[in-house]
Protein backbone atom coordinates (compact mmCIF):
# COMPACT_ATOMS: atom_id res chain seq x y z
CA UNK A 1 0.00 0.00 0.00
CA UNK A 2 1.20 3.49 -0.83
CA UNK A 3 0.33 6.64 1.17
CA UNK A 4 1.01 10.05 -0.37
CA UNK A 5 1.40 13.26 1.63
CA UNK A 6 0.74 16.09 -0.83
CA UNK A 7 1.09 19.54 0.70
CA UNK A 8 1.74 22.93 -0.86
CA UNK A 9 2.36 24.09 2.71
CA UNK A 10 4.47 21.26 4.16
CA UNK A 11 4.14 19.64 7.55
CA UNK A 12 6.92 20.28 10.05
CA UNK A 13 9.81 17.84 9.75
CA UNK A 14 8.94 16.24 13.09
CA UNK A 15 5.39 15.63 11.83
CA UNK A 16 6.73 13.89 8.72
CA UNK A 17 8.93 11.76 10.97
CA UNK A 18 5.83 10.73 12.92
CA UNK A 19 3.87 10.00 9.74
CA UNK A 20 6.74 7.93 8.38
CA UNK A 21 6.89 5.91 11.59
CA UNK A 22 3.16 5.11 11.37
CA UNK A 23 3.57 4.00 7.74
CA UNK A 24 6.71 1.95 8.45
CA UNK A 25 5.06 0.14 11.33
CA UNK A 26 2.14 -0.78 9.06
CA UNK A 27 4.49 -1.89 6.27
CA UNK A 28 3.20 0.81 3.93
CA UNK A 29 5.21 3.02 1.59
CA UNK A 30 5.24 6.75 2.25
CA UNK A 31 5.58 9.22 -0.64
CA UNK A 32 6.02 12.97 -0.28
CA UNK A 33 5.01 15.81 -2.58
CA UNK A 34 5.87 19.04 -0.76
CA UNK A 35 5.81 22.67 -1.91
CA UNK A 36 4.57 21.66 -5.35
CA UNK A 37 3.96 24.56 -7.72
CA UNK A 38 1.99 23.01 -10.58
CA UNK A 39 -1.28 21.12 -10.66
CA UNK A 40 0.26 18.47 -12.91
CA UNK A 41 2.70 17.50 -10.16
CA UNK A 42 -0.20 16.53 -7.92
CA UNK A 43 -2.04 14.69 -10.71
CA UNK A 44 1.06 12.69 -11.55
CA UNK A 45 1.80 11.89 -7.91
CA UNK A 46 -1.65 10.46 -7.13
CA UNK A 47 -1.67 8.05 -10.08
CA UNK A 48 -0.74 4.92 -8.12
CA UNK A 49 -1.44 5.74 -4.45
CA UNK A 50 -3.94 4.07 -2.14
CA UNK A 51 -4.26 6.92 0.36
CA UNK A 52 -3.79 10.68 0.23
CA UNK A 53 -3.09 13.08 3.09
CA UNK A 54 -3.56 16.82 2.41
CA UNK A 55 -3.85 20.07 4.29
CA UNK A 56 -5.56 22.92 2.41
CA UNK A 57 -4.78 21.42 -0.99
CA UNK A 58 -7.66 21.21 -3.48
CA UNK A 59 -8.82 17.65 -4.14
CA UNK A 60 -11.45 17.74 -6.86
CA UNK A 61 -12.87 15.54 -9.60
CA UNK A 62 -9.72 15.94 -11.69
CA UNK A 63 -7.62 14.53 -8.86
CA UNK A 64 -9.99 11.61 -8.32
CA UNK A 65 -9.95 10.84 -12.05
CA UNK A 66 -6.15 10.71 -11.97
CA UNK A 67 -5.98 8.58 -8.81
CA UNK A 68 -7.15 5.21 -10.12
CA UNK A 69 -6.18 3.26 -6.97
CA UNK A 70 -7.17 5.86 -4.39
CA UNK A 71 -9.29 4.54 -1.52
CA UNK A 72 -9.11 7.28 1.12
CA UNK A 73 -8.29 10.99 1.44
CA UNK A 74 -7.63 12.46 4.87
CA UNK A 75 -7.65 16.20 5.42
CA UNK A 76 -5.23 16.93 8.26
CA UNK A 77 -7.48 19.36 10.11
CA UNK A 78 -11.12 19.87 10.94
CA UNK A 79 -12.38 21.70 7.84
CA UNK A 80 -12.68 19.79 4.58
CA UNK A 81 -14.31 22.20 2.12
CA UNK A 82 -11.19 21.93 -0.06
CA UNK A 83 -12.26 18.38 -0.96
CA UNK A 84 -15.08 17.65 -3.41
CA UNK A 85 -17.13 15.18 -1.40
CA UNK A 86 -19.56 14.36 -4.20
CA UNK A 87 -16.69 13.55 -6.56
CA UNK A 88 -15.07 11.40 -3.87
CA UNK A 89 -18.26 9.43 -3.35
CA UNK A 90 -18.69 9.00 -7.11
CA UNK A 91 -15.19 7.50 -7.24
CA UNK A 92 -15.82 5.27 -4.19
CA UNK A 93 -13.23 7.15 -2.14
CA UNK A 94 -13.67 7.72 1.60
CA UNK A 95 -12.95 11.24 2.86
CA UNK A 96 -12.03 11.86 6.47
CA UNK A 97 -10.90 14.82 8.57
CA UNK A 98 -8.98 14.82 11.85
CA UNK A 99 -11.36 16.55 14.28
CA UNK A 100 -9.93 17.83 17.53
CA UNK A 101 -6.27 17.75 16.57
CA UNK A 102 -6.10 21.50 15.88
CA UNK A 103 -8.81 22.58 18.29
CA UNK A 104 -6.69 23.92 21.13
CA UNK A 105 -4.48 25.87 18.73
CA UNK A 106 -7.50 27.55 17.16
CA UNK A 107 -9.10 28.23 20.55
CA UNK A 108 -5.95 29.91 21.85
CA UNK A 109 -5.85 32.13 18.77
CA UNK A 110 -9.44 33.23 19.50
CA UNK A 111 -8.27 34.75 22.75
CA UNK A 112 -5.08 36.14 21.28
CA UNK A 113 -7.18 38.15 18.82
CA UNK A 114 -9.91 38.99 21.32
CA UNK A 115 -7.52 40.44 23.90
CA UNK A 116 -5.79 42.39 21.15
CA UNK A 117 -9.14 43.78 19.99
CA UNK A 118 -10.35 44.90 23.41
CA UNK A 119 -6.94 46.48 24.11
CA UNK A 120 -7.33 48.55 20.93
CA UNK A 121 -4.63 46.66 19.05
CA UNK A 122 -2.12 47.76 21.71
CA UNK A 123 -2.09 51.27 20.28
CA UNK A 124 -1.39 52.92 23.62
CA UNK A 125 -4.98 53.85 24.46
CA UNK A 126 -7.04 52.47 27.33
CA UNK A 127 -8.95 49.28 26.55
CA UNK A 128 -11.18 46.91 28.50
CA UNK A 129 -10.85 43.55 30.23
CA UNK A 130 -12.66 40.35 29.28
CA UNK A 131 -13.20 39.07 32.83
CA UNK A 132 -16.92 39.00 33.71
CA UNK A 133 -17.85 39.76 30.10
CA UNK A 134 -20.23 37.58 28.08
CA UNK A 135 -18.96 35.27 25.33
CA UNK A 136 -21.22 33.47 22.87
CA UNK A 137 -19.88 30.45 21.03
CA UNK A 138 -21.49 29.88 17.63
CA UNK A 139 -21.17 26.08 17.24
CA UNK A 140 -20.02 23.85 20.09
CA UNK A 141 -17.74 21.34 18.41
CA UNK A 142 -14.18 20.53 19.43
CA UNK A 143 -12.92 24.07 18.92
CA UNK A 144 -15.94 25.62 20.61
CA UNK A 145 -15.48 23.40 23.64
CA UNK A 146 -11.85 24.44 23.96
CA UNK A 147 -12.89 28.08 23.64
CA UNK A 148 -15.34 27.53 26.50
CA UNK A 149 -12.64 25.91 28.65
CA UNK A 150 -10.27 28.84 28.16
CA UNK A 151 -13.04 31.42 28.61
CA UNK A 152 -13.94 29.94 32.00
CA UNK A 153 -10.31 30.45 33.02
CA UNK A 154 -10.64 34.12 32.09
CA UNK A 155 -13.72 34.36 34.31
CA UNK A 156 -16.15 34.98 31.46
CA UNK A 157 -19.85 34.16 31.29
CA UNK A 158 -20.19 31.68 28.43
CA UNK A 159 -23.15 30.55 26.34
CA UNK A 160 -23.31 28.47 23.16
CA UNK A 161 -25.60 27.76 20.25
CA UNK A 162 -25.42 24.42 18.47
CA UNK A 163 -28.61 22.69 17.24
CA UNK A 164 -26.60 19.50 16.67
CA UNK A 165 -25.22 19.33 20.21
CA UNK A 166 -27.44 18.18 23.11
CA UNK A 167 -28.05 20.76 25.83
CA UNK A 168 -26.67 18.33 28.41
CA UNK A 169 -23.26 18.36 26.74
CA UNK A 170 -23.18 22.15 26.78
CA UNK A 171 -24.33 22.32 30.39
CA UNK A 172 -21.74 19.74 31.47
CA UNK A 173 -19.07 22.11 30.15
CA UNK A 174 -20.35 24.85 32.44
CA UNK A 175 -21.90 26.71 29.50
CA UNK A 176 -25.44 28.04 29.04
CA UNK A 177 -27.29 26.61 26.01
CA UNK A 178 -28.89 29.13 23.64
CA UNK A 179 -31.55 28.14 21.14
CA UNK A 180 -31.73 31.03 18.70
CA UNK A 181 -28.96 32.72 16.78
CA UNK A 182 -30.54 36.12 17.44
CA UNK A 183 -30.35 35.55 21.21
CA UNK A 184 -26.72 34.44 20.94
CA UNK A 185 -25.69 37.72 19.33
CA UNK A 186 -28.04 39.97 21.30
CA UNK A 187 -26.96 38.69 24.71
CA UNK A 188 -23.19 38.38 24.28
CA UNK A 189 -20.64 41.18 24.05
CA UNK A 190 -18.28 38.86 22.19
CA UNK A 191 -19.19 36.10 19.73
CA UNK A 192 -16.75 33.47 18.48
CA UNK A 193 -17.64 31.81 15.16
CA UNK A 194 -17.01 28.09 14.64
CA UNK A 195 -19.62 27.09 12.06
CA UNK A 196 -18.54 25.26 8.87
CA UNK A 197 -19.07 26.72 5.40
CA UNK A 198 -22.13 24.89 4.06
CA UNK A 199 -25.00 25.80 1.76
CA UNK A 200 -26.97 26.72 4.88
CA UNK A 201 -24.28 28.85 6.57
CA UNK A 202 -22.59 30.70 3.70
CA UNK A 203 -23.27 34.41 4.09
CA UNK A 204 -25.43 33.75 7.14
CA UNK A 205 -23.61 36.16 9.46
CA UNK A 206 -24.27 39.67 8.26
CA UNK A 207 -25.82 43.01 9.10
CA UNK A 208 -28.87 41.77 11.00
CA UNK A 209 -26.90 39.53 13.36
CA UNK A 210 -23.79 41.67 13.79
CA UNK A 211 -25.79 44.76 14.74
CA UNK A 212 -27.51 42.78 17.49
CA UNK A 213 -24.20 42.68 19.41
CA UNK A 214 -24.19 44.88 22.53
CA UNK A 215 -22.18 48.12 22.66
CA UNK A 216 -18.46 47.42 22.26
CA UNK A 217 -19.13 44.04 20.67
CA UNK A 218 -16.43 42.00 18.97
CA UNK A 219 -17.02 39.25 16.41
CA UNK A 220 -14.17 36.72 16.19
CA UNK A 221 -14.02 34.45 13.15
CA UNK A 222 -11.67 31.46 13.10
CA UNK A 223 -14.10 29.41 11.00
CA UNK A 224 -14.43 30.26 7.30
CA UNK A 225 -14.60 33.57 5.46
CA UNK A 226 -17.58 32.30 3.44
CA UNK A 227 -19.92 32.36 6.45
CA UNK A 228 -19.65 36.16 6.56
CA UNK A 229 -21.86 38.39 4.41
CA UNK A 230 -19.12 40.94 3.71
CA UNK A 231 -21.36 43.80 2.49
CA UNK A 232 -23.49 43.26 5.60
CA UNK A 233 -20.38 43.30 7.80
CA UNK A 234 -19.23 46.57 6.23
CA UNK A 235 -22.67 48.14 6.71
CA UNK A 236 -22.76 47.04 10.37
CA UNK A 237 -19.30 48.49 11.06
CA UNK A 238 -20.30 51.71 9.30
CA UNK A 239 -23.44 52.19 11.38
CA UNK A 240 -21.93 50.94 14.64
CA UNK A 241 -18.53 52.59 15.31
CA UNK A 242 -18.32 50.63 18.57
CA UNK A 243 -18.10 47.22 16.86
CA UNK A 244 -14.96 45.30 15.86
CA UNK A 245 -14.26 42.29 13.65
CA UNK A 246 -11.16 40.09 13.94
CA UNK A 247 -10.45 36.98 11.89
CA UNK A 248 -7.76 34.53 10.91
CA UNK A 249 -9.29 34.35 7.45
CA UNK A 250 -8.71 37.39 5.26
CA UNK A 251 -12.03 38.47 3.68
CA UNK A 252 -12.30 39.14 -0.03
CA UNK A 253 -12.86 42.81 0.80
CA UNK A 254 -9.98 42.99 3.31
CA UNK A 255 -8.28 46.04 1.78
CA UNK A 256 -11.50 48.04 1.65
CA UNK A 257 -12.46 47.10 5.21
CA UNK A 258 -8.99 47.97 6.51
CA UNK A 259 -8.94 51.28 4.68
CA UNK A 260 -12.36 52.25 5.99
CA UNK A 261 -12.30 50.90 9.54
CA UNK A 262 -8.61 50.81 10.45
CA UNK A 263 -7.88 49.21 13.82
CA UNK A 264 -11.49 48.10 14.24
CA UNK A 265 -10.72 45.17 11.96
CA UNK A 266 -7.84 42.71 11.98
CA UNK A 267 -6.97 39.78 9.71
CA UNK A 268 -4.01 37.43 9.89
CA UNK A 269 -1.94 37.24 6.65
CA UNK A 270 -3.13 33.65 6.11
CA UNK A 271 -5.27 31.16 8.02
CA UNK A 272 -3.34 30.81 11.27
CA UNK A 273 -5.64 28.81 13.57
CA UNK A 274 -3.79 25.53 13.20
CA UNK A 275 -0.36 27.07 12.69
CA UNK A 276 1.36 25.72 15.79
CA UNK A 277 4.02 23.04 15.98
CA UNK A 278 1.79 20.91 18.19
CA UNK A 279 -1.28 21.08 15.96
CA UNK A 280 0.81 20.43 12.86
CA UNK A 281 2.29 17.29 14.39
CA UNK A 282 -0.96 16.03 15.91
CA UNK A 283 -3.03 16.43 12.74
CA UNK A 284 -0.41 14.86 10.46
CA UNK A 285 0.13 11.78 12.61
CA UNK A 286 -3.62 11.38 13.20
CA UNK A 287 -4.17 11.48 9.42
CA UNK A 288 -1.58 8.75 8.89
CA UNK A 289 -3.14 6.56 11.56
CA UNK A 290 -6.57 7.00 10.01
CA UNK A 291 -5.25 6.02 6.58
CA UNK A 292 -3.72 2.85 8.02
CA UNK A 293 -6.87 2.05 10.01
CA UNK A 294 -8.98 2.24 6.87
CA UNK A 295 -6.62 0.46 4.49
CA UNK A 296 -5.85 -2.34 6.94
CA UNK A 297 -9.08 -2.74 8.90
CA UNK A 298 -11.78 -0.82 7.03
CA UNK A 299 -12.29 1.59 9.94
CA UNK A 300 -13.83 4.89 8.76
CA UNK A 301 -14.79 6.53 12.05
CA UNK A 302 -14.17 10.06 10.77
CA UNK A 303 -15.76 9.67 7.35
CA UNK A 304 -17.40 12.90 6.15
CA UNK A 305 -18.82 11.88 2.76
CA UNK A 306 -21.79 9.62 2.15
Amino acid sequence: MKILVATEKPFAAVAIDGIRKVCDEAGYELCLLEKYTERKQLLDAVADVDALIVRSDIVDNEVFDAAKQLKIVVRAGAGYDNIDLAAATAHNVVVENTPGQNSNAVAELVFGMLVMAVRNMYNGTSGTEIKDKTLGIHAFGQVGRNVARIAKGFGMEVSALDPYCPDEVIVEAGVKPVHSVEDLYKNNKFVSLHIPATAETRGSVGYELITKLPKGGVLINTARKEVIDEPGLAKALEERPDLKYVADIKPDSAEELKAKFGERVFFTPKKMGAQTAEANINAGIAAARQCVAYLRDGIDRFKVNK
